[in-house]
């Protein structure tokens, strides 16, 4: 049975909203993974408060992009890396998948890290060990675990962000200060402002997301029965609902932890003097003696939960882009026997990350990396998509309309611009 006909024959209301929590509300989730949290920890230290606005400036931009992958993925049949073979050059296809590959697993590594370093805050000394049975039991989850128990299980990680909402709480955010904050825009030529800017925008709308969110609509169509391409393609109006919700809540819930994220900063760390943070790890540990340990022990604790559930998303996204691309058959639904180099790029992702923690890279260095690689391929992916989801030959006559076009390709050009930015900010430190 289809997610759709699942809410459509529900009558409980509060089954009815479970029943419309999809892949894109953790989607939304795993974007604020470990580095996420790191750069909007960053900038509330670093800024105070005058970040808050960018959180009603990425909502619509991120909406509008995962809604698109969304509606691709549900026409189409095919993931985001099919699409690309199947109607564009391969020049345009394997650098893209290569480097996204790339970024993924030095993410991997740095997220991996993340959670080590912020379960050791917890338990008051360093566990750098901790990433090994981490890796490879989220690796055995994937491969042996079915479709449906592994979405049981990213759905139950999502209440890991429920940390950042309790310690927002518990630092009692000035009302009239704070709301002056989000809605009127603080414009600043400050270098560190600017590279600021385009760090949370490139970290919120990163391309691993966007193959993801394209396999994982048509992951769901599968898990429903339709097994074949043919009887994926194209959806029904009330489908097409149906993911346009899911997908906004996931971006709308996604942008919320963002904000709560850089307010407590803002209110705890910046407010005290200490600016001179790198990573979300170092927020959690700066934010005991100023806020108290229990709000540390929260932020971790959030940090460790995210982790988890961005790790396999980041080596899923590898795996469904990897496989798409060379035509293996590839789901999470699929018996490893049956799709063995799908699983083989999943555990190559994860293990390779595995790697970078014991290689002695700083956290803050790899993911500066991974920005530089996702801030070039997200743009030229982007006009990718648009284009895509404009061609008749991908979507048939369930092309996007004009407001999804309008803000996609606003996204677009915000993209190229945010490579603009990075590449000048990259020359002048």
């Amino acid at each position: 049975m289809t997610r759709a006909a699942q809410v459509a024959g529900e009558r409980d209301p509060v089954r009815k909203a479970a029943a419309l929590v999809g892949p894109g509300f953790i989607t939304g989730a795993a974007d604020d993974d470990p580095s996420g949290i790191g750069t909007y920890a960053v900038a509330g230290a670093s800024f105070g408060l005058a970040t808050l606005w960018t959180a009603l400036l990425t909502f619509p931009l991120m909406a509008a992009v995962e809604n698109i992958c969304s509606r691709l993925g549900l026409v189409s049949g095919t993931g985001l890396a099919g699409i690309l073979k199947e109607h564009y050059p391969r020049w345009v296809l394997y650098p893209a998948v290569a480097l996204v590959f790339v970024a993924n697993v030095v993410n991997i590594g740095a997220d991996l890290g993340a959670i080590a370093d912020a379960a050791g805050i917890i338990v008051g000394s360093p566990i750098p060990w901790l990433v090994v049975p981490i890796a490879l039991g989220l690796l055995a989850v994937q491969i042996f675990a079915g479709y449906k128990q592994i979405d049981r299980i990213f759905k139950f990680l999502t209440l890991a962000l429920l940390a950042y909402v309790v310690d927002v709480f518990m630092v009692h955010p000035p009302i009239a200060e704070t709301l002056r904050a989000t809605l009127v825009p603080t414009i600043s030529l400050d270098h560190g402002y600017i590279a600021t800017l385009v760090a949370i925008l490139g970290t919120t709308i990163s391309p691993y997301l966007f193959f993801w969110q394209t396999s994982q609509e048509v992951e769901e169509e599968r898990a429903a029965g339709r097994k074949s391409r043919k009887q994926r393609r194209g959806a029904s109006r009330f489908e097409l609902r149906i993911a346009t919700i899911d997908v906004t809540v996931g971006m709308l819930v996604s942008n919320l932890v963002m904000y709560f994220i850089i307010l407590a900063t803002a209110l705890t760390l910046n407010a005290s003097g200490k600016t001179d943070i790198e990573t979300g790890v170092d927020a959690a540990q700066a934010l005991r003696p100023v806020a108290g340990d229990l709000a540390g022990v929260i932020f971790a604790v959030g940090m460790i939960g995210t982790g988890l559930l961005a790790v396999p998303v980041l080596a899923g996204a590898s795996a469904y882009a990897v496989s798409e691309t060379f035509g293996w058959r590839s789901g999470l639904d699929e018996q490893w026997r049956r799709a063995r180099p799908f699983y083989g790029v999943l555990a190559l992702a994860t293990l390779v990350g595995l790697v970078i923690p014991f290689t002695g890279v700083k956290p803050i260095d790899a993911l500066f990396f991974t920005s530089i690689l996702n801030g070039i391929v997200a743009p030229f992916l982007l006009v990718v998509i648009m284009l895509a989801a404009r061609n008749k030959k991908v979507m048939g006559g369930q092309t996007i309309g004009p407001v999804l076009t309008a803000l996609g390709w606003i996204v677009t050009i915000a993209m190229f611009a945010a490579l603009i930015g990075l590449a000048l900010t990259s020359f002048a430190s």
